[in-house]
């Protein structure tokens, strides 16, 4: 389980989270949502150690995040897989050579053959095939995605951290990744955290949504609760997001 407990952060004078609660099931798909600016990204990196609360912490499986070492924080991370904004694929590299970076950085007991092989099997997965040798440059934005989700999932993460995995792309095509999130989740039982301000990835992933404003969680539910509540500062958002 994944327990965030009263997590404050500033940036000089401005506050940016002010007393963060939130608990993640195992096996659980949040969606957390709010307006640009509100800490989403700020929260999710304080899960994986990339920024240090200033007050309050982020447990993960009974263990404190900013208390481990640096070794004990490398094992943590991990069993994570991310999946950045961007998809952040380098240029210079193939499909392959990005996919495989992960599981070369972390493990070094495989063969190049091991190695090709379990990225041909998670390219599979998300849906994807005959692309090892191509450079991200000659992929859509929707095929960058996924290799990015497939680079996530190359170390059999236990947790998948998505940070607006629909941006850019046309409905089409944030349909198509929603759907791949809430099959991967099913398909591979593990814990599923999305970033998003996109109300439709809402509606189609999200078994719980949490809804940060002004540094705290203010909201959190079933989907359908968010979208049937009478409160104003949640039925604005929804109404600037649907537009």
């Amino acid at each position: 389980m994944i327990e965030i407990n009263n997590l404050h952060k500033n940036f000089g004078r401005k506050e940016v989270l002010r007393g963060v609660n939130l608990k993640i099931e195992p096996g659980e798909t949040i969606v957390i949502i709010g307006r640009s600016g509100c800490g989403k990204s700020v929260l999710i990196k304080h899960i994986v150690g990339l920024l240090v609360p200033d007050k309050g912490y982020v447990k993960v499986e009974d263990k404190i995040v900013n208390e481990l070492n640096t070794k004990e924080l490398y094992e943590l991370r991990r069993k994570f897989g991310f999946l950045f904004q961007g998809a952040a694929l380098f240029d210079s590299m193939t499909v392959e050579e990005n996919v495989a970076l992960p599981l070369i950085e972390s493990f070094n007991n495989y063969t190049l053959k091991e190695v090709r092989k379990i990225v041909e099997e998670k390219l599979e997965l998300v849906g994807l095939s005959g692309v090892l040798n191509l450079k991200p440059a000659e992929l859509s934005g929707g095929m960058k995605k996924r290799v990015g989700l497939a680079r996530a999932l190359v170390t059999n993460p236990s947790y998948i951290l998505y940070d607006e995995p629909t941006t850019g792309l046309d409905p089409i095509m944030s349909d198509s990744i929603d759907q791949l999130i809430k099959e991967l989740a099913e398909k591979l039982n593990v814990t599923s955290v999305v970033v998003t301000h996109d109300m439709y990835s809402v509606k189609n992933v999200a078994k719980k949504v949490a809804m940060m404003n002004d540094g705290i969680i203010y909201f959190i539910g079933k989907p359908e609760e968010l979208l049937n509540s009478k409160d104003k500062v949640i039925m604005d958002f929804i109404r600037r997001t649907e537009v």
